[in-house]
């Protein structure tokens, strides 16, 4: 090749990394810690059934929803004696909340069923901070969930209705 020749592909091939270099996400460019806590998110998401109600469809399809989709939240209610609970858009919680403040709501909260709020509370810090990433990594997306309904008011879409309790058993005297 000649002198010229070299240059201009020199010019190509750093330009073309100088370009890739620009798109990348903070987590890419970041690299090693960052992307594989984003991928133990994505196995806790998984695993821990988050999807099952925060992503419509998913446990209804098998898990067959394309992960673009994932954590937007639900309008199908879950019903009981507590009234009528959604699950939230995760998407839209967490784009608002630092890493910070998610564990220290995770690690202190206590909601409605049937969100297994124990489950959360027991996470690690580290599982907790990799299920942020994780889902700040989706970006913000969806609408948020409808409004908790509290008990004896008819919810106005779909619901998973849940019985309320047995009594409990007396000792006979």
């Amino acid at each position: 090749m000649t002198r010229i020749a070299n240059a201009a592909l020199a010019l190509v091939l750093g330009t073309g990394v100088l370009t890739a270099a620009v798109v990348l996400t903070p987590a890419e460019a970041a690299g090693g810690k960052t992307d594989a806590l984003i991928q133990r998110g994505r196995y806790i998401a998984k695993v821990a059934g988050c999807n099952d109600c925060h992503t419509p469809g998913y446990a209804m399809t098998g898990g067959q929803v394309p992960e673009k989709d994932w954590l937007v939240g639900d309008r199908l209610g879950w019903q009981g004696p507590w009234g009528t609970t959604y699950p939230a858009n995760l998407r839209l919680l967490l784009a608002k909340m630092s890493e910070d403040e998610w564990v220290k709501l995770a690690h202190n909260v206590q909601t409605r069923p049937p969100m297994p709020w124990f489950a959360l509370r027991d996470m690690s810090e580290t599982d907790l901070r990799a299920l942020h990433r994780f889902v700040r990594s989706l970006g913000p997306a969806g609408e948020p969930a409808p409004a908790y309904i509290p008990p004896g008011i008819a919810a106005p879409g779909p619901v998973v209705a849940f019985p309320a309790p047995p009594a409990e058993k007396r000792a006979s005297k």
